[in-house]
């Protein structure tokens, strides 16, 4: 570079450093193949260094050059000219927002032109026959369109062996002899295949969006005094905030005034809230339920345990390299040793003996005929189908054919704890009465002292109270409780009100020792109750204990079974909580399966990435909660409770519309009769194109034999496929 301007130097060149990745969200881009086009063409461009696309994730990760910046306006001009589209952060979040219905799409919209194309072409048929297969060739002309533009962009990236390559010749191939009604099915079965596939991605996006509606958008910010309303992603560490009964926390902070119980649930699955005071840490996305807390930022928006949730199952969704379909693979070697079969059978003969060019141009074409992927396209995807609905059908919902093949393969499940092996809510397992008092007295005042609250232990008291239990084993309870005068929180320990001319309180454990240190009789029961995870609550009258009330989240009736099955099956479960390490333990002893407690999302998501190491085969977790969904998406299949958030319901691959643990079993156990009904498919279809390219090539079976055989090996595939659909859940 030459000019007259001094360009100053010192002893010391630093060399330029890299810059950071530039990321794109890209809409249309759904599959591996799409990935591969955008990262060859990008990767061609001046200053691009590194290309990463994710078709899951729906975004381009671009990194320049040391010391050059990125060219973007080719870069999207680029990505809008293999039929992609660019969206900005606005139009990005808009469209999270307002989701684009399957119709809607450029895919969605040419199924259904060429469905009902493909409809009138047999109306058609049937109605004037005279008009012969231009129906059909209509509909195989507007179905390939796109087919063939895509196949073109491929070849001009120099891969022109691709599924659309193969669809294309399959199809021309077809109509070149006569055979439009089955060119245009074929075409039809693949523009829905590729519909579903952009369905499926779009569906894996939008869990991301969920994660973020966690955190609320405002925060009551605090500053010499008053509080104002800012955006909660603008608060930076050190800032305080003041977060009142009812609301989610807006950031990653510690206590610095106030005592409340806090709803840990959405972060680390805890089934009961914890009492947080002074000093200690709180979680964005936590929902305070008592007290007024004042609360000191300290992290940023970008990195509170929300954002770091979300970040995680980006990174687990975009680390799952994408299965490529099985005729995919297979057109890699199919596709070209077909069409070099095919030419040399219409050049060669000619050349070496006296066969007429029509004859050989006659047996290429049927060739071609029978090379076509008909019985190919639909085996796979017929068996999967036929798997997918007898899933649905019995509430094992399963998103697509990946998943069902995945589930097959499980040597080891995880599973989260609360809401998944147990109910999800505490209830009363034990009730001790001390100094004269029954058992039944001691439940009826702790629920009048409860009455109204909305906190899980007091709805769980309540709920016993109301029960069959307590009023079968004394009739003169009633159905109504007395009336609380002067009721009163105790700062994040209990309540306390006046019942019955009786002042009474129902607090912690660690809230008599407030006033009375000495030892006593229900210290033991209390140490003893809490051995085995449970939550306790004291009855106190007068600053003496009368009662206690021993609560736990228990394990659902047929979790046990569930986990037999499993064993059954040969797949190894065990329990990754974020609960307390005494109560995932005593949970674990009673359902007699390996348990790990006190995990964090990230940690849970470790420990699957850790047996992946590990080489211990597929690894499936089973969680309910939006702690669980980086390991969902860590796994290679993730298995949502169908009662569960809607964060792991769209994270997950799978869930378990009808809430049972002995579903994981069942959908294993339709995962391997499927495979077993598409290798079964897989082998008739190869089997009949092997035979019959034989016999094509060496001019035994024409070209209708060759029809016919295509579509005896299409019909065969299909009934095995619909075999399926008897299939009927036995003991596993």
């Amino acid at each position: 570079m030459s000019g007259t301007t001094p360009v100053k130097t010192t002893q010391h060149q630093t060399p330029p450093a890299a810059s950071a990745p530039t990321t794109l969200r890209v809409q249309g881009m759904d599959c591996g193949g799409c990935e591969r086009k955008v990262e060859s063409a990008l990767t061609r461009l001046n200053h691009v260094e590194q290309v990463s696309a994710s078709a899951v994730t729906g975004t381009v990760q671009l990194t320049s050059l040391p010391g050059q910046s990125l060219p973007r306006a080719e870069i999207e001009s680029t990505i809008t000219a293999l039929g992609y589209q660019v969206m900005n952060e606005s139009s990005a979040a808009h469209g999270e927002k307002s989701a684009t219905r399957w119709w809607q799409t450029p895919k969605g919209r040419l199924v259904l032109v060429s469905g009902v194309l493909l409809a009138l072409a047999w109306g058609l048929k049937f109605a004037w026959p005279a008009l012969g297969s231009w129906p059909f060739i209509a509909a195989t002309l507007v179905g390939l369109v796109p087919i063939i533009q895509h196949a073109w962009q491929a070849l001009k990236l120099g891969n022109p062996f691709t599924i659309e390559m193969l669809m294309s010749i399959a199809a021309m191939g077809a109509l070149a002899i006569n055979a439009a009604a089955e060119a245009a099915v074929v075409v039809f079965l693949f523009a829905v295949g590729e519909l579903l596939e952009g369905v499926a991605a779009a569906q894996a996006r939008r869990s991301i969006s969920a994660l973020s509606k966690l955190t609320p958008s405002t925060a009551r910010l605090l500053e010499q005094g008053e509080i104002r309303e800012v955006a909660a992603a603008s608060l930076e560490p050190g800032q305080r905030v003041q977060v009142r009964p009812g609301d989610r926390l807006p950031c990653d902070g510690q206590i610095m005034s106030g005592n409340s119980s806090i709803d840990e649930s959405p972060v680390n699955g805890e089934s009961v809230p914890r009492e947080r005071g002074e000093g200690e840490a709180v979680f964005a996305g936590t929902v305070n339920l008592d007290g007024i807390l004042e609360v000191e930022v300290t992290r940023s928006a970008e990195n509170n345990t929300i954002a770091r949730v979300i970040k995680l199952v980006e990174e687990a969704q975009a680390s799952k390299a994408p299965v490529a379909r099985f005729i995919d693979r297979f057109a890699f070697y199919y596709m070209p040793a077909v069409v070099g079969v095919a030419l040399l059978v219409a050049i060669v003969p000619p050349l070496v003996s006296s066969m007429l060019w029509s004859e050989s141009i006659y047996r290429a074409l049927a060739l071609l005929l029978i090379a076509c992927p008909c019985a190919l396209v639909i085996s796979t995807p017929a068996a999967i189908a036929a798997g997918l609905s007898v899933g649905a059908r019995n509430g094992l919902l399963m998103k697509g054919g990946a998943v069902l093949e995945q589930l097959g393969k499980l040597k080891r499940v995880a599973l989260d704890k609360t809401g998944t092996l147990t109910a999800g809510k505490p209830t009363v397992t034990d009730v001790e009465s001390f100094n004269g008092v029954s058992l039944d007295e001691v439940v009826r005042l702790a629920a009048a002292l409860e009455q109204g609250a909305s906190h899980p232990l007091a709805v769980a008291i309540s709920d016993y109270f109301y029960s069959d239990d307590v009023h079968n084993n004394d009739a003169q309870l009633g159905s109504s409780l007395p009336v609380v005068h002067g009721g009163r929180a105790l700062a994040g320990q209990g309540v306390a009100g006046e019942v019955e001319g009786r002042e009474l309180m129902l607090v912690s454990p660690r809230y008599l020792q407030r006033f009375d240190n000495s030892a006593n009789d229900w210290d033991a029961r209390i140490e003893a109750l809490e051995q085995q995870g449970k939550s306790l609550t004291v009855l106190v009258e007068n600053q003496r204990p009368i009662g206690l009330i021993a609560l736990r989240d228990e394990p659902r009736e047929d979790a046990r079974e569930g986990l037999q099955a499993l064993e059954r099956l040969g797949v190894q479960a065990v329990m990754l909580s974020g609960d307390n390490a005494r109560t995932v333990a005593a949970i674990g002893e009673q359902l007699g399966i390996e348990a790990e407690g006190e995990l964090m999302p990230e940690d849970k998501a470790q420990r699957v990435r850790q047996w992946q190491a590990q080489r211990l085969g597929p690894i499936g977790k089973v969680g309910d909660g939006i702690n669980d969904a980086p390991a969902l998406a860590a796994a290679e299949v993730g298995i949502a409770m169908g009662s569960g958030t809607d964060v792991a319901l769209e994270t997950a691959d799978a869930a378990l519309l009808k809430n049972r643990v002995g579903g994981i079993a069942e959908m294993i156990a339709l995962s391997r009769a499927t495979m077993r009904n598409v290798k079964t498919n897989v082998a008739l279809a190869l089997g009949f194109k092997a035979l019959f390219l034989v016999s094509t090539a060496l001019g035994i079976t024409g070209m209708w034999v060759a029809v016919m055989a295509d579509t005896g090996a299409t019909v065969l595939v299909t009934l095995n496929a619909l075999h399926l659909l008897r299939y009927r859940f036995t003991d596993v």
